[in-house]
């Protein structure tokens, strides 16, 4: 039995437990040999008593930990302890994806489509290895906290259909496709179906069929058609949906037949969503009997008797084959097909079993008519004889050009591959102006335009720490996208010598240049000749000298080149097509942030993403990007008292008189509204204001002529008023 603080297999420290299932619990431990986190999950105590089951279960999982995909929880270990069965997977922090689905109620169709690409891959992979994973559902796929989309369970979930675990203990019965509802043969479009159910879940928030129990829920999966995700949410669009209703599919020859196929779709989807382009099969179509007419019966026989005359002339069938194929080709057509189904009474209990039986019937008739031989026609062997000449001229053009190329007579190819190296080359962008400049802010605006710093140190009295003294590259030069820059920055008149840690470990590494005071910045890159984990190179270099507190780059080996994916330009696009370029590369969407940028033309649109365009980075590579909200806007501020009305505003204007002051922004901005029968109003200090100018508006009733008042003190008469409204212009200062 497990505990917590135990350790089993020599290495593995149980922490704490983080999950649990139908057939396993989940542990996140300790790898004490690697220094890691890990999750291991072991099976409950009824599936370790159960040797076939076991022994299934390792084959495996041990097939699985052959697997290694960005999409894929990885399989580390599997091991067996004093009865106790275990495998140790990937650490993944994060929420499943039912649980996820649960919480946002459903997902949009750019985050669904996003996910089931993601999940399409890492299956892709395991397919690609011949292992299938039999039980996709959301409660199998993972969403890490960085939002990394993985599958789990592969091994574990063939091991269980393998030995007849009943549906309610697998929890799959929803997902379920048909032909592992009927207990028959399963393969990589059983997940294929698997995976459209999941994506009408996260499309509608829903399963697409439910009951009371899992027989009647399986029996659903068999006999009821798929509903349309749109009845359930109209803004779906159609290409979407036809994705859906394709994986779904009764028939698995209808569905896709490969992942890939799913992959291809589901991308298109994300760049013309509203394109009708999924070819969805017919079954009734495909299914149903069609009469031959007339004219194609004697097109037929035409094309026959054509071919027979050529075949027999080319020697390639003796008269005798040729009859005799023709006759077999046209002696039956099937005329009648019968389908039949018997289907067992419902079960009552959900772990009863059920069966369904399907007889085929095919009935077959001659054809009279095609019993009578066709006659040879001499002038037919004229004509073959004139293709066969035909044929061997074509031949010897063909053999000519060949002998031609490989001396260099013809050079088409050559004069192909300069003009596809014309069309691979790089855009170039203007060089900017550095020299003086803090070394932050310039690299910043080098990444923009998508140049490379790097970054040398030197000592030097003329210019303070931290800035730029000169550039490798001169201000207003036009250089290709993705060029290194090398930058000189004073290091001040004391600097610190940089070590030299090419070569090393990264964690050694890493402990010498923090002993010296820098920080230390890491990048990954494939090299043939240095291992994985040492580092390449270094910048500054050694030797140089940095000012205490600088940043030093070093570039990790990530091993010999085995995948590279090359990162696409996504400046000046919208994050969602952004998005759509990266996943067809193979990339990922990472972190997506609004800045402010002087371009007014990349007004809403990228304007920076972490990578430089023509880089290479491993696959599934999660690039960050910037959408920009425009340039800075300025902002401005009222500091002042406002005053009375004065003599040249109106020369009517009595102390006392209940005034409504408004203080406007020509922008239409309310920054003030009060009333007061006394001035000046206090110092205001108002701020962040975004327009310049604007007006102060008084408004007020004067008195022009009072009642008259009678030697009893009585008034008599009216009054004479009138409404003003006083307007002062106002500029407001700059923040």
């Amino acid at each position: 039995m497990i505990k917590i603080g135990m350790i089993i297999g020599d290495r593995y420290e149980i922490l704490e437990k983080i999950g649990t299932g139908g057939m396993s619990d989940v542990y996140k431990a300790k790898d004490h040999k690697l220094n890691r986190f890990v999750a291991v999950k072991v099976l409950k105590q009824e599936f370790s008593e159960n040797a076939n089951f076991v022994s299934k279960f390792r084959i495996e999982a041990q097939a699985a930990a052959g697997l290694m995909h960005p999409n894929i929880v990885n399989v580390y270990d599997v091991g067996e302890e004093n009865g106790i069965y275990y495998i140790v997977m990937e650490l993944v922090e994060g929420i499943t994806l039912k649980k996820y689905i649960e919480k946002k109620a459903r997902l949009s169709v750019k985050e669904a489509v996003s996910i089931a690409i993601q999940v399409s891959m890492g299956i892709e992979a395991a397919h690609n290895n011949h292992i299938i994973h039999r039980d996709i559902k959301p409660q199998n796929i993972i969403i890490s906290k960085e939002g990394k989309v993985k599958v789990t369970d592969f091994g574990i979930a063939k091991a269980a259909t393998s030995n007849t675990i009943t549906s309610n203990v697998m929890g799959s019965v929803h997902y379920t496709s048909p032909e592992q509802a009927r207990g028959g043969y399963s393969d990589e479009k059983s997940d294929i179906y698997s995976l459209g159910v999941t994506m009408f879940e996260m499309l509608t928030g829903r399963v697409p069929f439910n009951g009371d129990t899992t027989v009647a829920i399986a029996i659903k999966h068999i006999q009821e058609e798929m509903p349309s995700p749109r009845e359930y949410v109209s803004e779906i669009p159609v290409s979407v949906e036809q994705i859906v209703f394709k994986c779904c599919q009764k028939s698995p020859d209808r569905r896709y037949q490969s992942m890939g196929e799913l992959i291809t779709d589901l991308k298109r989807s994300l760049m013309t969503p509203d394109e009708d382009f999924v070819k969805v099969v017919d079954p009734d179509e495909e299914g149903s009997t069609k009469a031959i007419s007339d004219s194609e019966m004697e097109r037929i026989k035409k094309q026959s008797h054509k071919r027979d005359a050529m075949e027999e002339a080319m020697h390639l069938r003796t008269e005798k084959e040729v009859k005799r194929s023709a006759k077999q080709q046209s002696a039956k057509k099937p005329v009648k097909k019968t389908y039949v189904v018997e289907e067992e009474p419902e079960a009552e209990e959900e772990d009863d079993e059920y069966e369904y039986v399907y007889e085929y019937e095919y009935e077959y008739e001659n054809d009279d008519d095609d019993d009578d031989e066709d006659e040879y026609e001499p002038k037919m062997e004229r004509i073959t004889t004139i293709l066969a000449v035909i044929a061997a001229i074509l031949i010897g053009c063909i053999v000519l050009f060949l002998v031609g190329r490989a001396v260099g007579v013809f050079d088409f190819g050559k004069e192909a591959e300069t003009e596809e190296e014309q069309e691979e080359e790089k855009p170039k962008v203007e060089m900017i102006t550095v020299v003086g400049k803090n070394v932050d802010e310039v690299k910043v605006s080098l990444l923009n335009i998508g140049l490379t710093p790097e970054i040398e140190y030197q000592e030097s009295t003329e210019y303070d720490q931290g800035i730029v003294m000169k550039a490798s590259v001169e201000p207003g030069e036009m250089i290709e996208e993705g060029s290194n820059v090398i930058l000189t920055v004073s290091a001040g008149s004391e600097g610190v010598e940089v070590p030299d840690v090419v070569g090393k470990s990264e964690a050694e590494g890493t402990a010498e240049l923090e002993k010296k005071g820098f920080v230390v910045n890491k990048t990954e890159s494939y090299d043939e000749y240095i291992a994985a984990g040492n580092i390449i190179s270094q910048s500054p270099k050694e030797g140089e000298k940095a000012p205490s507190g600088a940043s030093v780059t070093i570039t990790i080996s990530l091993g010999k080149d085995t995948e590279k994916v090359r990162v696409p330009d996504l400046m000046g696009r919208s994050e969602e097509e952004a998005m759509a370029v990266l996943v067809e590369g193979g990339l990922q969407l990472g972190v997506v942030s609004e800045v402010n940028n002087e371009n007014t033309d990349l007004t809403g649109l990228v304007c920076y993403q972490s990578y430089s365009v023509g880089s290479y980075v491993e696959a599934g590579t999660r690039v960050d990007i910037s959408i920009s909200l425009g340039p800075i806007q300025s902002t401005f501020r009222f500091t002042d008292a406002i005053t009375a009305p004065t003599g040249e505003e109106d020369p009517n204007f009595r102390g006392g008189t209940l005034v409504t002051v408004t203080l406007m922004a020509d922008d239409g901005t309310q920054l003030l509204s009060t009333q007061t029968t006394s001035f000046p109003i206090e110092q205001l200090d108002i701020k962040g204001i975004k327009s310049q100018t604007g007006y102060i508006l008084y408004q007020y009733v004067n008195v022009i002529q009072a009642a008259s008042v009678g030697e009893d003190g009585v008034e008599s008469g009216d009054g004479v008023s009138e409404s003003k409204e006083v307007r002062r212009p106002v500029t407001f200062v700059a923040e």
